[in-house]
């Protein structure tokens, strides 16, 4: 069924989808007071006996939007089975599941029905400029925008950012409309109270309030993962949806929940205000998200891969464990393995800050990184690029080639057996002839699964000096050993894509 729920490990996006002939909504409906007048008389508001006030201010700029897609060829009109009341939901909410009665079969291939996303939204300008996910809207044959009065719009895609799941659409009405704003969500702290209002299954105007229950999330859903993570609940449907701070600005566009089963269980992600604007503002003008892009694979910094690198266990930064030929870093003289600890005098705490930081950056800016290389500093000068088009993000997997077949190697006590790297994979990889052993099989429970290493991973280098056979790459543990080194530092390649990882060095 077009518009599946997209999940990362046990993350469900949060639009909810039915296969349904479209319908008319209803119309009409008086025009709403401001929503700003209102809210200017609730600052500072005692909320101990509820939040109705605050709901009722904000409610007509929160809007519920209906996507129908193309259906599949292959799709077959199933009957309904389940009990009646089921059966009523759906067609009070949806319309009849089962459509028409038998009649003769329709000429051609079999069709199913158009499939209606159902999803939320909120007006963020009197002319009718509406913020949602990019999931809601994505490939949408029509998009129709539902206010609280009920009044129905048609609504033009302005533009679609897959890369933060943000989407802008706009809406032709006869008045101005009713509007809410963007607070500042690096105001926003663990344990604030946030009310969140969208349209979960399709029952709209729902609300529900809760806490801010952690900052800064990375759930996996991109380059620029910057979520806040509410226990407001939160259900399909709710996607696109805002979430508001007690002075009725919105510091998150709800997109996400943790979800083993499908349904909430109190765990919501929503994108960051800040992060959000900035992106909205983008499509706003153009319909296109403009960012810099410098060209590099880099991974968090952690404590044991610091004192690996020769830094301090409490530095922060992000470390660079790839640079793309020809990009902006390349000509800039980036290396694997330099730590980049600061962006135009300002300090880097991580990789997701570091790809915000760029991110947020226009083409040709000229950046400034502070690097430390070999335990030295110093400045880097960068001309920033435009990022690629539909790049493949270092570390999305190419192929999935096997290696050959081992040979033996001093690495049994690590849990670790190597191989040689056949020149198969070493061609879709990249991987120049001086380096690559293929890792063959990891003993579970073992200091290399310990490390994280998986079957399959190509093992660049051991220590910062590269390695080209089994029988090296051991030679270089055993050396390490000897120096009574507690771990040693491998870069590995997964997928296309390079990370550091530190091992123990466990051998008797």
């Amino acid at each position: 069924m077009m518009n599946a729920p997209l999940r990362t490990a046990a993350l469900t996006m949060v639009a909810a989808t039915v296969a349904l002939a479209g319908s008319a909504l209803a119309s009409g409906g008086a025009a709403a007071q401001t929503v700003q007048s209102q809210l200017s008389e609730l600052q500072g508001a005692d909320y101990s006996e509820g939040y109705a006030p605050l709901v009722n201010a904000v409610m007509p700029a929160v809007v519920a939007v209906r996507v129908e897609r193309e259906p599949e060829q292959t799709a077959q009109n199933m009957p309904f089975e389940g009990n009646p009341s089921m059966r009523e939901f759906f067609e009070r909410f949806f319309g009849d599941p089962e459509g028409p009665g038998p009649g003769p079969a329709p000429e051609g291939p079999p069709r199913g029905r158009p499939q209606m996303g159902l999803g939320s939204g909120f007006i963020i300008s009197e002319d009718g400029l509406v913020v949602t996910n990019a999931h809601v809207v994505g490939d949408a044959t029509e998009v129709e925008v539902q206010l609280d009065d009920e009044r129905a719009f048609e609504a033009e895609v302005r533009g679609v950012d897959p890369l933060t799941d943000l989407a802008l659409l706009e809406i032709d009405a006869d008045a101005p409309l009713p509007y809410v704003t963007f607070g500042d969500s690096d105001e926003v702290q663990v344990g604030d109270r946030v009310v969140a209002i969208g349209n979960p299954f399709g029952l709209g105007g729902t609300v529900t309030s809760g806490i801010v229950s952690a900052l800064s999330r990375r759930i996996g859903a991109g380059p620029y993962d910057d979520f806040l993570q509410i226990d407001a609940p939160i259900n399909r449907g709710n996607s696109g949806g805002p979430t508001f701070d007690l002075d009725g600005d919105v510091v998150g566009v709800n997109t996400a929940i943790f979800s083993p089963s499908g349904g909430s269980i109190g765990i919501g992600f929503a994108i960051a205000s800040n992060l959000a604007q900035d992106v909205v503002a983008d499509l706003r003008d153009d319909g296109q998200v403009s960012r810099g892009w410098l060209g590099v694979g880099i991974q968090d910094l952690d404590p044991q891969l610091a004192r690996e690198l020769g830094l301090d266990a409490a530095a922060s930064g992000t470390v660079v464990t790839q640079v793309q030929p020809q990009s902006p870093a390349d000509q800039a003289g980036f290396q694997t393995g330099d730590v980049i600890t600061g962006l135009n005098g300002e300090t880097v705490e991580g990789a997701g800050a570091l790809s915000r930081q760029v991110a947020a950056l226009d083409p040709g800016d000229r950046a400034t990184f502070t690097v430390v290389r070999g335990g030295d500093e110093r400045q880097l000068e960068v001309d920033l690029a435009e990022r690629p088009q539909g790049e493949i993000r270092m570390g999305q997997a190419p192929g999935g080639q096997q290696p050959q077949q081992p040979d033996d190697s001093d690495t049994a006590s690590l849990g670790l057996a190597l191989a040689p790297l056949s020149e198969e994979v070493r061609r879709e990889l990249g991987i120049p002839a001086d380096q690559g052993v293929a890792v063959r099989a990891v003993e579970p429970g073992g200091p290399a699964a310990e490390a994280g290493l998986r079957e399959g991973d190509v093992i660049l280098e051991i220590g910062r000096e590269p390695v080209a056979s089994p029988q090296q790459a051991a030679q270089r543990i055993a050396r390490l050993a000897r120096n009574e080194r507690e771990r040693m530092l491998l870069l590995i390649n997964r997928g296309g894509g390079q990370r550091f990882v530190t091992v123990p060095l466990d051998i008797s």
